[in-house]
């Protein structure tokens, strides 16, 4: 599902950063642990294309991204990718429905309405559809931003932080809420953390692989 190879990333002016050599297999998902700096987000980025691969081969989902121009890679992240970022960015004018509805949108694609309730009531937030984000908790931010990554049936799942702001109990069940979701759409799980709680929380289970950087 996933593989990378001499891989590496400079920043204008930085140093570089390098990834070793390694595969994920199909039906298993991964944690991203380091410290802050150690080049979690720069690795995040350059699996969701948000960042060129400017040495090595980087695969995802059977695509080498290092292939592809531009639009090309703007069509592979349409397709492929969901993504919850550590910062929500649900806007603050549309309601929950709305919010769900922009990434088919900004594909040039009609809303699927029926799609953003059957998401938001999988994750028990059905209720939630006409409010706004300000009217949100944080936990249940996160659960619109989960069924917003969900929208398009991605088959990468990327989570960036995302015990950052919750207490101990919270961060078990979006662990639980991120594994569930990935397992019942069938996509692979990246999720990128230095939260101890999730290195631990994780660390048990068979499903998992981990990349210490």
């Amino acid at each position: 599902m996933l593989a990378w190879g001499g891989l590496s990333h400079r920043y204008a002016g930085g140093a570089e950063v390098g990834y070793a050599d390694f595969a994920l297999a199909p039906g298993r998902h991964l944690l991203l642990r380091g410290a802050s700096g150690s080049g979690k987000s720069t690795l995040l980025a350059l699996l969701a294309g948000l960042l060129r691969v400017q040495q090595g081969e980087l695969v995802v989902a059977g695509t080498e991204l290092q292939t592809l121009g531009p639009r090309a890679l703007d069509a592979w992240r349409g397709a492929t990718l969901g993504f919850v970022p550590q910062r929500l960015h649900l806007s603050e004018a549309l309601t929950v429905a709305e919010n769900l509805a922009l990434p088919a949108l900004a594909a040039g694609q009609g809303a699927e309405p029926a799609r953003a309730t059957e998401l938001l009531a999988a994750l028990d937030i059905g209720e939630l559809a006409a409010r706004r984000p300000h009217q949100l908790s944080v936990g249940q931010a996160q659960r619109v931003a989960l069924a917003r990554a969900l929208m398009r049936r991605p088959r990468l799942l990327l989570a960036d932080e995302p015990s950052a702001s919750l207490d101990d109990e919270h961060t078990l069940h979006m662990l639980a809420l991120l594994l569930d979701a990935a397992e019942r759409e069938g996509c692979t799980l990246v999720i990128a953390s230095h939260d101890a709680r999730v290195v631990e929380a994780l660390s048990e289970r068979g499903d998992v692989a981990e990349v210490v950087l």
